[in-house]
């Protein structure tokens, strides 16, 4: 459940008592505070107050059963991981892989409509987008850290492998 702000206000009242006390060194109780102040669930809150007096709020200790033994302990609670904010795909490798893989349907696509029936003449009209966004999203990538090397790399190889084949049936057809 989401902590309101009431309930990280309460929980550092909590932890000023601890620390008026002298249960909660100055570093610890500055540490705590600062965890919930940034905290975002009652469950955080919970753990960092629950080694406290007045320690959890609404919810009562919970207690589990040690393996093979009789007695019940409190319930120790993990440490929270720190959430890993997902980096975002770059849009110009997106872009860069589009051209390379719509490269030679654009090409013959378009071409016939615009030069005639010179199509195999034209695959670089699909295929030079991919190789110029392909380059200019692997700097980017690398600059901000973004995600999109793969699509990057895949839209700047495709480019160049349309490209090399219209110059080699540039080249065929012109000897021919």
């Amino acid at each position: 459940m989401l902590a309101a702000n009431a309930d990280r206000d309460r929980a550092g009242d909590v932890l000023k008592a601890a620390y008026a006390e002298g249960r909660l060194t100055k570093d610890e109780y500055d540490y705590r505070v600062g965890r919930a102040v940034a905290a975002r669930t009652v469950e955080e809150l919970q753990q960092l107050t629950s080694d406290v007096p007045n320690g959890p709020s609404a919810v009562p200790p919970t207690f589990q059963r040690p393996f093979g033994q009789g007695q019940l302990v409190p319930f120790q609670p993990q440490p929270i991981a720190p959430y890993a904010v997902p980096r975002r795909q770059n849009g110009i490798a997106t872009a860069a892989l589009v051209c390379g893989i719509a490269a030679p349907v654009v090409s013959l696509v378009t071409a016939p409509i615009v030069y005639g029936l010179h199509a195999p003449y034209l695959f670089w009209l699909g295929a030079a987008p991919g190789v110029i966004l392909g380059h200019k999203a692997r700097a980017e990538v690398r600059r901000t850290r973004e995600r999109g090397e793969g699509a990057a790399t895949a839209g700047l190889m495709l480019g160049w492998v349309w490209l090399v084949l219209s110059g080699m049936l540039v080249l065929l057809l012109g000897a021919g």
